[in-house]
């Protein structure tokens, strides 16, 4: 009875006017909250600051190697080396092979040295936090119930991920397990925790095995699970699924896996998404083939409870469960945020002796997975009227026509100046002022959180790349679920222009790479 009210109560708070408040998933340019940054702050006061520019010259060319190893890496890889693809080549040795595989990387990574480590937190972990922070602020937008309490954070470093859940979701978190094998990283993790209030309980192990060992069994299932900027540390493509496969083992409901907004990164991604989907509806098949048979009462009860845990659906940014249509092509599916620079990074991170700008852009590529059936939803315009652009000037009214010229020219002196302290180019927000917008911005977020939202139904599409305004049109790549169960989806070329759709061609205006699109 439920589950049939559910298109009924979408279709009553989704109208012409909501729609651009539920497809806005892109954030401006994020503010790093004052106790991060002073963390940060206290962090590097303590630490060797000598040579620091060059640190980050070092760590940044380091990166710069292993992408291009990963590069090599991804090309080789194609579809059929994924381990049980159904369409890798198939015999007895491979499949008693399966799952064996030494995991010689995979709970190795790259481990980073003390100075490494320094510069990693002063040029990188901002970045990084605003990625996390981005992904998992749209994981609470499209899953308003979801509230995890036990979270694991794989490759963790210094902690990037567990201060944007802290921000994300900061009352429900009650236990967090770190797996980082660089002692370094997990020392810095540390002591940018220190003097902190209202910590959960936190663990940290150097590998997966290790935190199998010190767990119980059912200690093991974790609400939110996430491995940011990791698996692109993993040179081996058969340790880097088996990697995968045992984070989605530890996970009971949501999978974040997050990497670098690069062709390398996209191509991990993507492959790890399609084993993920793959892996599960094995599954599915399974228990269908064991439920035909005619089992005992017992039986079926334990099949019918091992059903409902079977399945996953992406949450995010995909809309379907389909074949990806990037795949094989020259395009691939990444975003951006744009953050303001720290003082650290404005100090460290400079290119040839020249003062970079006051903010940066990251770009990251993720996926967000969930355990169970996708929800079947009505789609956003199902039952919506639009109006043309004719239609809507004839029912116009005389009155509506005065325009009121102080509005639209408003005076010099009721425009507001902000004070720069006389650098123009570079101007940077004082803390109390970035803290202010920053609670301020948040704070409207979750009054509108709260009341509209894009469901799961497949109906959304996302945009890919940035939209293109021309005239009185707008043109929009656009990620898509061409079914109703979002079983497959299609990447196409959306076009919306004023005369034929003056409402949709409002909110295309306003729409930007990230966003969702409602069909």
């Amino acid at each position: 009875m439920a589950a049939a009210l559910v298109p009924e109560t979408a279709q009553r708070l989704l109208t012409p006017e909501t729609l651009r408040t539920a497809a806005k998933q892109s954030q401006g340019i994020h503010l790093v909250p004052l106790s991060l940054r002073r963390a940060i702050k206290r962090y590097l006061r303590d630490q060797d600051k000598t040579h620091m520019n060059r640190k980050v010259l070092l760590l940044s060319a380091s990166f710069d190697r292993a992408k291009g190893t990963g590069a090599e890496l991804a090309t080789a890889a194609t579809r059929g080396a994924l381990l049980d693809d159904p369409n890798a080549p198939s015999g007895a040795e491979q499949r008693a092979a399966r799952w064996k595989v030494r995991s010689a990387y995979g709970d190795t990574g790259l481990r980073y040295r003390e100075d490494e480590t320094v510069a990693y937190v002063a040029s990188r972990m901002p970045a990084i936090y605003a990625a996390c922070h981005r992904v998992l602020r749209e994981v609470r937008r499209r899953l308003p119930e979801f509230v995890p309490a036990k979270v694991l954070d794989f490759g963790a470093g210094p902690s990037s991920a567990l201060w944007a859940m802290r921000a994300v979701w900061p009352k429900s978190i009650e236990r967090v397990n770190l797996v980082e094998p660089s002692k370094e990283m997990q020392r810095a993790g540390q002591s940018l925790l220190d003097n902190l209030k209202g910590l959960p309980l936190i663990h940290s192990y150097g590998s997966i095995q290790e935190l199998n060992r010190n767990i119980e069994k059912h200690e093991r299932g974790h609400d939110l699970v996430i491995s940011s900027y990791a698996l692109g540390e993993i040179p081996s493509l058969s340790d880097r699924i088996t990697i995968v496969r045992q984070l989605w083992d530890l996970t009971s409901d949501v999978l974040v896996l997050l990497e670098p907004g690069t062709p390398q990164g996209a191509k991990i991604i993507s492959q790890m998404r399609s084993y993920i989907l793959w892996m599960e509806k094995r599954k599915c098949r399974k228990a269908e083939k064991s439920s035909s048979r005619p089992p005992s009462n017992v039986k079926s009860i334990v099949s019918h409870e091992a059903s409902l845990k079977n399945g996953s659906f992406v949450v995010a940014p995909c809309p379907h469960d389909g074949r990806c249509p990037l795949e094989n092509s020259d395009k691939y599916c990444h975003f951006v945020q744009r953050l303001e620079r720290t003082s650290s990074q404005r100090a460290y991170k400079r290119s040839k002796g020249v003062p970079l700008r006051g903010f940066e852009d990251e770009k990251f590529c993720y996926v967000a997975l969930r355990r169970g059936k996708r929800p079947e939803e009505s789609w956003p315009l199902d039952g919506m009227k639009f109006e043309t652009l004719k239609e809507r000037h004839a029912k116009r009214k005389p009155e509506d026509l005065i325009i009121d010229y102080d509005d639209q020219f408003p005076n010099e002196q009721d425009e507001e100046f902000p004070n720069d302290g006389g650098d123009s180019l570079v101007p940077y927000a004082s803390d109390g002022h970035e803290l202010s917008l920053f609670h301020d911005s948040e704070e409207a977020e979750e009054e509108e959180e709260q009341t509209i939202r894009a469901d799961l139904g497949g109906g959304w599409g996302r945009i890919i790349y940035s939209p293109i305004r021309r005239g009185k049109q707008v043109q929009m790549d656009v990620c898509r679920s061409t079914k109703r169960d979002a079983s497959e989806g299609a990447f196409e070329r959306v076009v919306v222009t004023q005369s034929k759709n003056p409402t949709l061609h409002f909110q295309a205006r306003r729409s930007l790479w990230g966003d969702l699109w409602p069909f």
